[in-house]
């Protein structure tokens, strides 16, 4: 009998332990870039209609047409090098929950063409370069100090690579 009732709680503490386990199993989404939309923290992707690309903010990756294949990657196009993300309009694509957005590109590319502007969208976070000094860190304070140019724009030759295009990832899959 003693056996028994070992044998029976040890089986409760098994599936408890179980059963815990399934309880906290969380689903990571990314977040959203600092140059996203506020307000929209429960959809995957956005459509950037003045490149055409769609930005997966659960992967951080942009997506767009080039070579006749649809690429992924951390960064936008060169021909896009200098596009402000902080102040394209994006669509957000509130009702695509799949993993292909770009299937019904020809309908976005229609519906949102290029220079599209709806309702007036604030980012998450704000622009590098703008704001209060203390805000830039002390290698871009030398980079403003010493060449006159506002540090963090992107646009200046001493701007990291990869940096004007909103936090993307730099190096090449």
């Amino acid at each position: 009998m003693k056996t028994f009732k070992l044998i029976v709680i040890g089986m409760l503490f098994f599936l408890s332990g179980a059963i815990n386990a399934q309880v906290y199993v969380n689903v990571n989404i990314g977040s959203p870039p600092l140059w996203g939309p506020v307000g929209y923290t429960e959809v995957r992707y956005y459509y950037l209609p003045d490149v055409e690309c769609y930005y997966d903010i659960q992967t951080s990756m942009f997506i767009y047409y080039g070579g006749g294949v649809w690429i992924h990657r951390g960064y936008l196009p060169k021909r896009y090098s200098n596009y402000d993300l902080y102040s394209g309009y994006k669509v957000v694509m509130m009702d695509y929950h799949g993993d292909a957005p770009y299937t019904n590109f020809k309908e976005h590319k229609m519906k949102y063409v290029k220079g599209y502007r709806g309702e007036a969208q604030k980012t998450i976070g704000e622009k590098p370069g703008k704001g209060s000094s203390k805000t830039q860190s002390k290698s871009n304070k030398k980079v403003s100090q010493s060449n006159g140019k506002s540090a963090g724009s992107g646009n200046d030759k001493n701007s990291k690579k990869g940096q004007s295009n909103g936090g993307g990832k730099s190096k090449k899959k």
